[in-house]
């Protein structure tokens, strides 16, 4: 059983149904799909909210702390290239997290209700 948990989520990581995973989760960014086409499994009604972007931030957070106490203890680079890697280093890392963080709130949501 914690095997299909353990697989269930991480089906959901990667961006796939967390029932078959074989299709896609999202269509576009972080658009959820309605049905998945290989096992009709009804995607759509589960409801992320605001978990995917607590989690996505929180994550960041914890990336970015560290350079920025570095930063400012520190004169290596001047404020404005500082700021600069800051900034590209908080985007990047919450564009990569965002999806993987509603495909694991997903994937988890489907795997409490299938429980029930």
């Amino acid at each position: 059983m914690q095997s299909l948990k353990k697989k269930t989520l991480w089906r959901g990581i990667c961006g796939r149904c967390p029932n078959c995973g074989e299709s896609k989760l999202f269509d576009g960014y972080i658009d959820q799909i309605n049905t998945c086409p290989n096992c009709q499994e009804n995607i759509g009604a589960i409801r992320a909210d605001d978990g995917p972007a607590w989690l996505t931030i929180l994550i960041t957070g914890h990336i970015a702390a560290p350079f920025i106490a570095y930063f400012a203890l520190h004169d290596t680079l001047p404020y404005w290239q500082a700021m600069i890697f800051l900034l590209a280093l908080v985007l990047m890392t919450a564009f990569i997290l965002l999806p993987r963080a509603k495909g694991l709130f997903i994937a988890g949501i489907w795997l409490m209700s299938k429980s029930k």
